[in-house]
């Protein structure tokens, strides 16, 4: 039968915060999926799995990653975890885990099946971060947290409130500073702006509080959307001209239409490069003739690719800015 080592099963004492039970699995990569099938035919949710498979290059087709994970060598092994309420009866679930795991010996092989124990208080993840994220300055423009209260000094600045939510987006990154202060640069006032990839909004908020009379913006994730809605809340510009769309630009042929063809001032992309190479082709058939690409995300060995990219599509680089490891490049349609 398996073991279960290292800890012991709470006794349900009472805290403030719920403390949850985590146990953990040593099993094989070949037997994961079984495990994880078996914990669920047991009513067991929230189920973890690690390992060191290398993603299969299909997967990673659909994800934009400057730095692939560098992982060990995959040795065949691999951790199912999984989380029970301490009230719950943890014994008579391991027991059934237990009994499970034997008959799946008969099959595969599970490996050592071994079952290890330790205690996890529940954290707020959604809101635990908010005390990392404190009122910054770019320039003459403040960026506060919408639970932080203006102090009198700040009254004469630029005010941009945030609340990014599950969505990328608080102003601090260097990269979105970078695009801050080109759409700065470049904003004229009642210009049309694209923001590709818009996130929490906030370079949307950022053009409309410097001069933009229409901001359009985009995003794959609808959540992001939301956040962008309800920051333009937050900033009293529910009633500008703005309007948010779910989707991709790179090949999303409707979604180009809808935004629409040559009409815009700046089109502003703080990404990755991995997109915004692809991206730069549909770029200049939104921009008007002397359109502003503000582009960011870029890592700083990814510059010249990127470049290369914006030039074959037809654009002029007007400048490469630096912070960090990270480059801006504002180019224009020619």
């Amino acid at each position: 039968m398996p073991s279960i080592i290292e800890g012991k099963i709470a006794d349900g004492a009472k805290g403030e915060k719920m403390k949850w039970n985590k146990f953990t699995i040593e099993t094989t990569t070949q037997a994961e999926d079984f495990v994880s099938a078996m914990l669920n035919d047991l009513g067991i949710e929230g189920i973890e799995i690690e390992d060191n498979i290398p993603l299969p290059e299909e997967e990673q087709k659909g994800m934009f990653i400057d730095f692939p994970p560098e992982l060990p060598e995959d040795d065949g092994t691999s951790r199912v975890s999984f989380y029970l309420e301490e009230q719950e009866d943890a014994k008579e679930i391991l027991r059934k885990v237990m009994l499970g795991l034997e008959e799946q010996r008969q099959f595969v092989d599970v490996g050592a099946g071994t079952i290890s124990s330790s205690q996890t208080e529940d954290v707020d993840w959604i809101n635990n971060w908010k005390k990392f994220f404190q009122s910054f300055y770019i320039d003459d423009i403040l960026i506060k947290p919408t639970w932080e209260e203006l102090k009198e000094e700040d009254k004469g600045r630029i005010l941009i409130e945030i609340d990014p939510g599950v969505s990328f987006g608080t102003g601090k990154h260097e990269t979105t500073q970078l695009c801050i202060r080109q759409l700065r640069k470049y904003m004229k006032d009642s210009a049309k702006v694209l923001d590709v990839g818009c996130g929490s909004g906030i370079l949307s908020i950022v053009a409309l509080k410097l001069g933009a009379g229409e901001v359009v913006g985009t995003d794959i994730d609808k959540d992001c959307i939301m956040s962008a809605n309800e920051n333009l809340k937050v900033n009293h510009l529910e009633n500008a001209k703005t309007e948010f769309y779910v989707g991709n630009l790179i090949d999303d042929t409707q979604l180009q239409q809808t935004v629409g063809n040559e009409c815009y001032d700046i089109v502003v992309a703080n990404i990755l490069a991995d997109v915004i190479i692809p991206m730069a082709p549909v770029i200049p058939a939104r921009l008007k003739k002397g359109g502003i690409f503000i582009t960011s995300g870029i890592i700083d060995f990814k510059e010249q690719e990127v470049k290369e990219a914006l030039e074959k599509a037809g654009f002029e680089i007007l400048e490469t800015n630096y912070q960090g490891e990270w480059v801006n490049i504002t180019a224009k349609k020619c």
